[in-house]
């Protein structure tokens, strides 16, 4: 039996040797030599004609034989694949010269280009980018800013409450003081951008929701002079660097003073005129005693800007609802931008 079996092993290795395989006849060599009804597994069953002493030496040499040809077969097999996979690529070769597939590529929406440019100037002047929830509390929204429950000036920003403590913010003005709090009575210089929510009827100027930029600085020896620089610096950055500024007085309740700040602006038949584009003040003294600063060593600015009205002049956008109707062909003359 020991000679017979060298012969399979011999006869199982010149097949699989040969050169003009296929993974087909590799498996048909297979089944030949190890399957249920292969030249092994005949020889197999003779073990119980054997000896004792014979059955387990005849046993181990089987086992060798089939380890043998496994792994001749598995080597075979690996040589077949490459050589097919060569094959493949040979008759799939790609023409790196042809033109490739144009894609449909979005861009950046006007309202996020306005936000973005504003973030990338205040960044580089020092101020820390904030944010807060836009579902807020009264507490943040109004009481902290200087608005009690029965404050007039709540008129003024018709809301959309939850329930009684809580709304949909009606300014970013929360995460000033959020930010406050956060800080405890240190210096800070932020900006918040981010949408608000007033219960407002959408026509070409105005929206239930629309997006603000605030800003808001609080240091010692901090003075009106230096929230005029930043207003100029920030209006000239948006159009242009010979762009002058009006202050006019105002009134807000967490500011004081407070001033309205309009953008002169040439008509095309170039006469000027004044364009109002934000609001702005020293932080009131009570607004920084709730957020936790002396107001005898501490002094700050604020300034809110509305990011449609700045998109609206600086794009020439005629309504307002075209920044929210998603209209693709609106949105992509914004490209590059």
């Amino acid at each position: 039996m020991e000679q017979r079996l060298n012969e399979i092993l011999r006869e199982a290795l010149e097949k699989i040797n040969q050169n003009d395989h296929t993974l087909k006849s590799l498996e048909e060599i297979r089944l030949a030599y190890l399957g249920k009804k292969g030249v092994l597994t005949e020889v197999m069953a003779g073990l119980r004609n054997l000896t004792p002493e014979e059955k387990p030496v005849i046993g181990q040499k089987i086992n060798v034989i089939k380890a043998t040809i496994e792994n001749t077969l598995k080597d075979a097999k690996t040589k077949v694949e490459d050589q097919e996979l060569l094959k493949l690529l040979e008759s799939e070769k790609i023409d790196p010269t042809l033109p490739g597939l144009k894609l449909p590529t979005g861009s950046i929406h006007p309202l996020n280009q306005v936000i973005e440019d504003v973030e990338d100037l205040f960044l580089g002047l020092g101020y820390e980018v904030a944010d807060g929830p836009e579902l807020e509390k009264d507490l943040y929204n109004f009481e902290m800013m200087n608005i009690g429950k029965n404050h007039p000036a709540r008129a003024m920003q018709d809301s959309f409450f939850v329930d009684e403590e809580t709304l949909l913010r009606t300014h970013t003005s929360p995460v000033q003081a959020r930010a406050m709090l956060a800080h405890k009575g240190k210096p800070l210089a932020i900006i918040c951008p981010g949408k608000v929510y007033r219960r407002d009827n959408d026509d070409l100027t105005h929206s239930h929701q629309f997006m603000q930029i605030e800003g808001l600085v609080i240091d010692e020896h901090i003075t009106f002079g230096h929230l005029k620089d930043t207003l100029l610096k920030m209006v000239r950055h948006l159009f242009g660097n010979e762009r002058e500024i009006r202050l006019r007085p105002s009134y807000f309740p967490f500011t004081e003073p407070s001033v309205e700040v309009d953008v002169v602006w040439t008509k095309a038949d170039g006469t000027k005129t004044y364009i109002e584009v934000l609001g702005a003040g020293l932080v009131h003294p009570d607004v920084l005693k709730m957020g936790g600063y002396d107001p005898d060593k501490f002094q700050g600015f604020a300034f809110g800007i509305g990011v449609e009205r700045i998109a609206i002049l600086k794009y020439h956008v005629e309504d307002i609802r075209n920044f929210y109707t998603n209209d693709i062909r609106f949105l992509k003359q914004f490209r590059g931008k």
